[in-house]
């Protein structure tokens, strides 16, 4: 009897030092063509039957209160995984920052210098070139980042083997019209933009978890008198007129133009429309019209241009 009960307390013991083990973090689950996830087996599996490779260029900015800082960094590449899996690529998430200096003054966020970005993605994609990889899909998650982008694409280009596109521009012919403001209608006399209905109905699609609207709130805004008097404008999508607010909205503390996020918000958020007014649904469809317009396009590139063809 004692020695069944030495055995008992010994498989007891053994099953409690098993569990204190585990990790007290959520299990972590394998995503396809993800290459942080991969093995140098399944890249080399993956080569043989693709050299495409998409790469988010995002952001870790704030995003009001109830939005994560890592808002841009976390639907970029979800959206890129998506893609990942449906078009059978890589998916190489580089950096978590980007520029976003004009954000400093909410605590959190993190900036970097455009030039040190560029340079960054440059010398990653010449690893994956390194390896076999040959086209790259740049696919820009954050506004601020859109002229690096730009000159991440080209230097590529110009500079090295690969060949590169910018995913977000190249798309915007395939996509659904109306898709990008669906099941929403929108007020013409509200401003609507960083961190406002549209990014907080694509977070509850794409990353529910960590959203919490019980924060959202209508941010009050306080915009140069100038900027003011040309808000109408830009809320009826005149073209100049956005052009020139954008060039002036949203930047630096330090450029003197009293724009930067704590200059002009309240919460952060950059509009005075209530993110709580978003829906899931709205992120739904803006995901699947983003992910089937890139699919058809990377389709489109493998006739054109076939695996294996010579440099």
């Amino acid at each position: 009897m004692q020695r069944c009960l030495s055995i008992i307390l010994a498989c007891a013991l053994s099953t409690l030092s098993a569990l204190a083990q585990e990790s007290p973090l959520p299990v972590i689950e394998k995503i396809p063509n993800y290459l942080p996830h991969m093995s140098t087996t399944e890249v080399r599996d993956l080569l043989t039957r693709s050299d495409m490779v998409i790469i988010p260029v995002a952001s870790l900015e704030q995003h009001g209160p109830h939005l994560p800082i890592g808002t841009d960094y976390l639907n970029g590449l979800e959206r890129a995984k998506l893609i990942g899996i449906a078009a059978d690529i890589l998916v190489a998430p580089i950096l978590l920052p980007g520029q976003s200096p004009y954000h400093m003054g909410f605590e959190g966020t993190v900036t970097l210098p455009s030039t040190l970005i560029q340079e960054v993605y440059v010398e990653a994609t010449k690893s994956l070139i390194q390896h076999g990889f040959k086209r790259f899909l740049i696919l820009n998650a954050h506004g601020g980042n859109a002229a690096i982008t730009r000159f991440i694409v080209d230097r590529i280009n110009q500079e090295t083997e690969g060949i590169a596109i910018d995913l977000g521009a190249v798309i915007r012919p395939l996509q659904k019209e109306g898709s990008v403001s669906a099941n929403l209608e929108q007020n013409p006399a509200l401003l609507d933009r960083h961190a406002g209905t549209s990014e907080t109905s694509n977070s509850m699609y794409l990353i529910p978890e960590l959203v919490d609207l019980t924060k959202a709130e209508a941010a009050d805004l306080t915009l140069p008198n100038h900027l003011e008097k040309m808000l109408p404008f830009v809320i009826e999508g005149e073209p100049l007129a956005v052009a020139v607010f954008l060039a002036e909205g949203l930047k630096d503390e330090a450029t003197g133009k009293g724009t930067s996020a704590i200059d002009m918000s309240s919460t952060g958020v950059w509009g005075t429309r209530d993110p709580a007014e978003s829906t899931r649904d709205r992120g739904r469809i803006n995901t699947e019209s983003f992910v089937d317009a890139s699919v058809t396009f990377i389709k489109r590139w493998n006739e054109l241009r076939p695996v294996g063809t010579p440099q």
